[in-house]
Parts: C-alpha cells; structure tokens; sequence
C-alpha cells in the first residue's frame, strides 16, 4: 500500500557520537567524508523499505554532544554529499553497463551471424551432419547472446533503482537531536 506523500518515511539513527556515522579512515574534511559502511547499509536498507513516492526525512540520534560548530548543518550537508556523490556513481554504472551491453550485442550478434554462416556451409559441404551442424551451431550463437541479453534484462534496472534511492536520499532533511 502507498505510503501518504504528506508524511515523510522517518529513518532513525542512534549513534554516541557524530564520529560514528562517517569512516574514521578517509582522511577528507568532516563534510566530505564516507559514511560508515554500516550506517550507509542501515539508512539505504530503511529506504528501501518506503515506497518510492514516500519522501524521506533522516533523524540521528546523540548520545553525547557534539564538538562545536553547528552539528545538525554539518551532519545534513555530509551526508547529502555523500549521497550525491553515491548517486554519480550509480549513474556512471548504468552507463557503462549500458556501453557494455551495446558491445556485448554487437559481438554476440556477430558471433551468431557466423555460426549460421558457418553451419549453412558445413551442411551444402557435408549433408550428413548437416542437422547436427545446423542445430549446435544454432545453440551455440544464441548462448553467445546471454551477455548482453543479462545486461538489458536484469543487470541495470537494479542499480538505475539503487541510483534512484541515493538521489532521494541526498534531498532528505536530516535532524540531528541529542538523546536526553
């Protein structure tokens, strides 16, 4: 059932400290930094399970006060960039799915042409083999499809999706409280 687009879907945090959200090992400033593999798993996880049309709105949860500077602002803005950056990516990926599948189809087809070719010339050459031939060269080109044909069934529409939940993630509000 659709979710009323009036009330955001709410995904909450609770973490100690803002420190927990980002990786401790990317050595970006504090706005440009990863998310925490887990609290990106996490917050993408709950997104997912809003409809598509839902708006989102993320809400961390402190367990300490955060050191200077204004925490919420800082939050919102790491991780709408992170997001975007995230949704950059994805798009990067259908594309080069996309080119991969083109290139893919143009050898597979290619590929089939000459086994039909090739199965038509055996059978004029040597008509006792010609069903054998003509069938297991068939079969052959076709499994030369499977590729590209993956590639433009199944592989790209999830990512498009995926790419589709980052761009909506990276427009969220985010509402950072201290726990009390």
């Amino acid at each position: 059932m659709a979710e009323s687009s009036n009330n955001p879907g709410l995904i909450e945090v609770k973490v100690q400290t803002l420190h927990q959200l980002f990786n401790s090992m990317d050595p970006s400033p504090f706005h440009e930094r990863d998310l925490d593999h887990d609290a990106e798993e996490f917050i993408v996880s709950w997104a997912q399970e809003h409809h598509r049309t839902t708006p989102l709105k993320l809400l961390v949860h402190l367990g300490q006060p955060p050191e200077g500077g204004d925490a919420a602002k800082t939050v919102s803005e790491s991780i709408h960039h992170y997001f975007e950056y995230k949704a950059a990516l994805s798009h990067r990926e259908v594309r080069r799915l996309m080119r991969e599948g083109w290139i893919s189809l143009l050898i597979g087809l290619t590929f089939l042409a000459a086994c039909v070719i090739t199965a038509q010339m055996i059978a004029r050459r040597i008509p006792q083999w010609q069903e054998l031939t003509k069938e297991g060269l068939t079969i052959l080109g076709w499994v030369a499809m499977w590729h590209p044909l993956e590639i433009y069934l199944y592989r790209w529409w999830p990512q498009w999706s995926l790419g589709r939940i980052y761009r909506k993630l990276s427009a969220m509000p985010v509402e950072v409280r201290l726990a009390v």
